[in-house]
């Protein structure tokens, strides 16, 4: 497990340059990182995995958007969330921390850190 923490994270991103190099950084960083391209595979991740923060794209091909917000916001309301969009715009209503693209990874790394903290 990881020196940072043994909990996990999830990251949901159907860009796979973004996911895997986001992936392999917060990796190299300490955490324990699970990966998935979308909404569908990211409720596969949340039933085999215990997760505690989800960072998530907003905008994806399957079940993205304004449904799987929704999703996260009813069944996944004990996890830390935070989404991250190229598309979304601060006056979107959206019940999540929001993190725009393009995004430092450091940002997102000392993110985690702080929600692991409290």
């Amino acid at each position: 497990m990881s020196n940072k923490d043994s909990r996990y994270i999830l990251l949901v991103e159907d860009e796979d340059s973004i996911r895997l190099t986001l992936r392999d950084f917060l990796e190299q960083q300490g955490f324990n990182i699970l990966v998935a391209s979308d909404g569908v595979s990211a409720i596969k991740q949340l039933l085999n995995h215990d997760i505690s923060i989800i960072i998530s794209d907003y905008r994806m091909q399957i079940l993205g958007g304004d449904y799987w917000i929704k999703f996260l916001e009813r069944y996944c309301s004990d996890k830390t969330i935070i989404i991250t969009s190229g598309f979304l715009r601060p006056e979107f209503p959206i019940p999540f921390e929001v993190i725009y693209k393009p995004f430092d990874y450091f940002l997102i790394s000392k993110r985690i850190e702080e929600f692991l903290n409290t």
